[in-house]
């Protein structure tokens, strides 16, 4: 079980499996590939969070822009948080360090430096990976 953990790089992770005795013995080899094979199947089911701190910034651009600029931030490699729309289009963005430089510049460049960023600080961010 726990190799099954480590393979998938899973941490701070606990799992358990219980088997009911139905009769049939299985051997060690057969219960390590039994209960093993249950924790991979509890991964593919549920799926894994995984906690970051980020620097979160938000992005703010008029409606023309944004249908555009969704997909793009959706297709990088960077983490889009929220989204919500009002008086603009905004985009809360997360960063690892060092890649607040990188960003600003591809948005630059993607806006032809029309978009308004504003920094919200470092915050916890949990993410379905």
């Amino acid at each position: 079980m726990l190799e099954v953990l480590r393979r998938r790089a899973v941490t701070d992770t606990v799992a358990v499996v219980t088997r009911y005795f139905g009769g049939v013995l299985l051997g060690a080899g057969g219960l390590i590939r039994a209960y093993g094979q249950s924790v991979s199947d509890a991964l593919e089911v549920v799926g894994v969070l995984e906690h970051r701190r980020l620097r979160l910034v938000e992005v703010a651009v008029g409606y023309d822009r944004a249908g555009r600029l969704e997909n793009d931030l959706r297709a990088s490699p960077y983490l889009v948080h929220a989204t919500r729309f009002g008086d603009l289009a905004r985009f809360e963005i997360g960063l690892a360090p060092g890649e607040g430089p990188a960003f600003e510049g591809w948005l630059a460049d993607l806006t032809n430096g029309e978009a308004a960023t504003t920094e919200l600080g470092d915050r916890w961010v949990v993410h379905r990976g």
